[in-house]
């Protein structure tokens, strides 16, 4: 036998899109819940004022529930509140009280509870249990929260939610980048409601107090699902776990279906490592199974792209997108002069030189493998932080789209950043998209494309240039944080 004719009998025909992601899909739906959706139920925006305007209208047309999960809440944003229903809040307690006593997330939130009342507003704060006693004491107030955080993003209206990265500041309303995905669907935003007040109820309540220096005290009811961490930490994940752990898993209902009812599958995903002994989290293994499937035959010449505002990609997400060997991979990343920490004071402002030198690493990563060809790095800048006209990055994803396809069939959205926190210290809410539709498809590459064109491909001498170099005082820092428990 001839090799052409041995090659054409070894070969086998290309699998059809619906069959690629058939395979894909059942192997998901044993890891997390899933929802089928009509595609026209997912509307992508694009800006930061698009965001807002769009949060603020649904806010005002409200007509039953309106929950919202963030990592803080800016000083202006009085607007979120309603005139008749009632309004849940839960941020983060190290990042929305560490400007005490000098006004914080939790000073300026307690004045709503006091204006409107506790039936009105409500005000949550998660505290991780992993920095207490002597850690607490010692680590300080700007960094603590490396230690961990309520990252999540739910911004749930009625029957519709936001997935987003983006927190509630004037800069995600007006010059920070990020994602933004509407979903208009009651049982997606039943589930994540499920997960919010779940998370709210093993969490401080904000009290005001005009009494007091800071303007509130952090509570802790005696309704709450679990004990105090800072007192517990040990019975509080494990009443955390007891009470998270159902609501992330597959559904009965749906696990092993294979036949999805429409042409668009998502898939809530939650990553809930600090709470969860053992870690029943969701995120990590489904991003891993798709990840995964890239280095498979079915997905040979696929391409991809993944982008996060602080770029430090987990070593194991990392191997898995190197190992894919794409027909083409896109890294983007903010560039220094486009990251929220640039020109900080104090320990937070060597942040961009940090993952300047964690970008560097991973490209020089990329060249030792030969994949120079194959995947590039892109930094995103559109002019300066602190200058007129100057715009942060905040937007975090991956798209996947098959080989012979011009538009992606998968995507993810929501608050991780796909570092080895998000997966160890940080609660995280994700969805992850699975479409055969070509209007969403079409979409999809859309947002792909209007998120880089402020990118700009860079390659290994950018970071031998004088203004790129990152001191010994940096490199030492990162050294330090990592043996005192924490991570970037």
């Amino acid at each position: 036998m001839s090799t052409s004719s041995e090659s054409q009998f070894n070969s086998s025909p290309p699998q059809s899109s619906a069959s690629v992601l058939g395979s894909l899909s059942s192997e998901l739906d044993r890891l997390a819940p899933r929802f089928d959706v009509e595609a026209s139920q997912i509307r992508i925006l694009q800006s930061p004022s698009q965001f807002y305007e769009t949060l603020k209208t649904k806010i005002l047309n409200a007509q039953r529930r309106i929950y919202i999960s963030t990592l803080y809440i800016g000083k202006t944003e009085h607007d979120l509140t309603h005139p008749n229903l009632k309004v849940s809040f839960l941020t983060d307690a190290l990042r929305g009280t560490r400007e005490t006593p000098e006004p914080s997330c939790a000073s300026l939130l307690a004045p709503l509870v006091a204006d409107f009342g506790p039936e009105r507003v409500e005000v949550r704060m998660y505290h991780t249990p992993n920095l207490t006693g002597l850690r607490k004491k010692i680590i300080p107030r700007r960094i603590n929260e490396g230690w961990g955080l309520q990252h999540m993003k739910l911004y749930g209206v009625d029957d519709d939610i936001i997935m987003s990265g983006a927190n509630l500041s004037t800069d995600y309303f007006t010059n920070r980048q990020d994602r933004y995905h509407v979903f208009s669907s009651k049982e997606i935003t039943d589930y994540f409601a499920r997960i919010h007040y779940a998370v709210a109820s093993i969490s401080y309540l904000v009290r005001p107090d005009p009494d007091d220096p800071a303007g509130y005290l952090l509570q802790w009811p005696d309704s709450n699902q679990a004990p105090n961490p800072l007192d517990a930490p040990g019975e509080y994940v494990k009443k955390a776990g007891a009470l998270l752990n159902p609501l992330i898993q597959p559904l009965v209902a749906t696990k092993g279906q294979t036949q999805p009812a429409t042409d668009t599958v998502v898939y809530p995903l939650a990553q809930f490592t600090p709470l969860l002994s053992p870690d029943t989290s969701t995120e990590h293994p489904s991003l891993t199974t798709v990840l995964r499937h890239l280095s498979t035959p079915a997905f040979a010449n696929s391409r991809w792209a993944f982008t996060a505002g602080y770029f430090n990609i987990s070593p194991e997400f990392k191997q898995l997108l190197m190992a894919s060997k794409p027909k083409n991979g896109t890294i983007i990343a903010a560039s220094p002069w486009a990251n929220g920490f640039y020109g900080s004071k104090g320990v937070s402002g060597m942040l961009p030189p940090a993952y300047t030198l964690l970008a560097r690493r991973f490209l020089e990563s990329i060249q030792r493998a030969g994949l120079g060809e194959q995947i590039e790095l892109k930094e995103w800048r559109k002019g300066t932080v602190g200058e007129p006209d100057g715009w942060t990055y905040h937007a975090k994803g991956i798209w996947v789209t098959l080989p012979e396809e011009q538009t992606p069939s998968i995507t993810v959205v929501g608050s991780s950043n796909y570092t080895k926190r998000s997966y160890s210290l940080d609660l995280e809410v994700n969805t992850l998209i699975v479409t055969r539709n070509e209007d969403l498809k079409k979409r999809l590459g859309a947002e792909q494309a209007w998120l880089q064109e402020y990118a700009k491909t860079v390659d290994i001498d950018e970071f031998t240039k004088p203004e790129r170099r990152v001191s010994i005082v940096v490199r030492i820092s990162m050294l330090i944080v990592t043996l005192l428990g924490g991570a970037l």
